[in-house]
């Protein structure tokens, strides 16, 4: 008769453990995970400024405090003044959707006097409306959840820049992952973190700042609010500046301004496109190449999840689980030879 080892057992029991606490941990950390993400991006942009900040002569805590706040100005300000703005400008995009649908609508009218077809009265407008309303407030987010995740981000990107070296021999005493291993996907993870980070929304504010110009040409009412549309559009892959020029479009077409109509769009194809283009050569050969699929996937991920900052922690979530699934298949994918 044959009896289960009790090294095996006990190994089980461990296991479950661990699976069972990290369950726990993670449900109540669900709604904060931005900040854990938050901080490791930063991390890994901060890390060689701090490394020369330290060889100068700075003190490690000083040299992180004054990084975090460079970080706050540059990266966070900015993120988060925009994400506001969307969040008070709700309503203001559920009246312009509205007028969207509205002059998306008088214009099949005028297709279907050319085709014979009915299109336009299978829109249901209120429907559409109220939809964009719920979703666009579950993309501002909780102002109390974003203050909660920024207070854990820069409590845990501090820990991280003053203890690299504590920070590094905890990763290769706890993750069971053989070292070389490790740092192979070490190095893969500070590529993607980058690319998401930074070329990215780079990428995208370039095209929102390019849509700016061209709404202050071509006298555009509201033009910071479909620049930011612009920039948001342009994290999404086959989305793109179209969610923001389209749009307007529609709206001067509808209004009679045929000759503004056609000149923001023939500027959004041309010029912002051209933008696209230049931008990702430039600045994406610089870094890894994210994968189309990839943050289109991640944004859909990452806005339930996460709110406004989703559209790049989302696309990094998704790059971080198919690292996971690499070191999967580097430890236990491979078949051993036979001798």
């Amino acid at each position: 008769m044959k009896y289960i080892s009790p090294h095996i057992i006990r190994q089980l029991f461990v296991l479950l453990l661990i699976i069972l606490m990290g369950t726990l941990i993670f449900q109540e950390m669900l709604p904060y995970l931005s900040g854990v993400l938050g901080a490791i991006t930063i991390y890994v942009i901060l890390q060689k400024p701090m490394k020369k900040l330290v060889q100068k002569g700075w003190y490690p805590n000083l040299a992180a405090i004054f990084l975090m706040l460079i970080s706050f100005i540059c990266i966070l300000i900015p993120l988060t003044g925009l994400g506001l703005m969307m969040g008070s400008k709700i309503q203001n995009a559920v009246d312009n959707s509205q007028k969207v649908i509205d002059a998306t609508k008088q214009q099949l009218a005028h297709a279907e006097s050319y085709f014979n077809i009915d299109m336009a009265s299978e829109i249901d407008t209120s429907a559409i409306t109220s939809w964009l309303s719920d979703n666009l407030q579950n993309f501002a987010g909780g102002t109390f959840n974003m203050v909660i995740s920024i207070t854990i981000m820069y409590f845990v990107l501090f820990f991280m820049l003053t203890n690299r070296k504590a920070l590094k021999d905890a990763l290769f005493e706890y993750i069971p992952i053989k070292d070389d291993n490790l740092k192979t996907i070490g190095k893969d993870t500070v590529g993607k973190v980058k690319a998401n980070a930074l070329g990215i929304p780079l990428v995208a504010l370039g095209q929102g700042i390019v849509g700016l110009v061209g709404f202050l040409i071509f006298n555009v009412p509201d033009p910071f609010f479909w620049a930011a549309i612009v920039t948001i559009g342009s994290m999404i892959p086959f989305v793109g500046s179209a969610l923001g020029t389209i749009p307007v479009f529609l709206l001067a077409l509808s209004n009679g301004a045929t000759l503004q109509a056609w000149g923001i769009l023939i500027y959004g194809i041309v010029a912002i496109g051209a933008t696209d283009n230049v931008f990702r050569l430039y600045i994406l050969k610089r870094l890894d190449n994210v994968h189309p699929l990839i943050t289109l996937i991640g944004v859909l991920v990452g806005v339930p999840l996460f709110g406004f900052i989703g559209l790049i922690f989302g696309p990094l979530l998704v790059s971080l689980f198919l690292i996971v699934l690499r070191i999967y298949k580097n430890e236990y994918g491979q078949t051993e030879q036979k001798l």
